[in-house]
């Protein structure tokens, strides 16, 4: 499944390359990721094959622009709480992401709570959420 797929990437991405902490928090940002890619409602300025623009999108809406604008610029990343994730994204997003991931949704908002502003740092070196697809981004970073 994508999903999946994406969440190695991820987990080599953030650091979890050897089934260290960062594949299981690439594990649930991939199944987040897949979960918004493919049940709509991350559409708006994420591309086709990218809803990480989606999702920031949602959590500009959700109050958390300062925090996302942070994780995009080169200065510290601001953090946010799981709790705060939780009340930004779609409930059946955050569900379908903890039940790939096999944790409760709470653990998942938390575990994307700590590995989100990472994520967006590394996958936005230009200050800006490149274009194309979630796959191809990651892979350019990994070299």
């Amino acid at each position: 499944m994508a999903g999946n797929d994406l969440g190695s990437l991820l987990g080599g991405l953030l650091g979890g390359g050897q089934g260290g902490q960062g594949g299981g928090a690439g594990n649930i940002l991939g199944a987040l990721l897949g979960a918004l890619g493919g049940g709509g409602g991350a559409q708006a300025g994420g591309g086709g094959n990218n809803p990480l623009g989606g999702l920031m999108d949602m959590l500009t809406r959700s109050g958390l622009a300062d925090q996302a604008q942070s994780w995009l610029g080169t200065g510290e990343n601001r953090p946010v709480s799981g709790s705060q994730i939780a009340e930004a994204l779609p409930d059946d997003a955050l569900r379908k992401a903890a039940e790939q991931a096999g944790v409760s949704p709470e653990q998942a908002a938390d575990e994307i709570a700590r590995s989100l502003p990472q994520a967006v740092d590394k996958l936005s070196p230009g200050g800006e959420i490149p274009s194309g697809s979630l796959e191809d981004i990651i892979r350019a970073q990994n070299l």
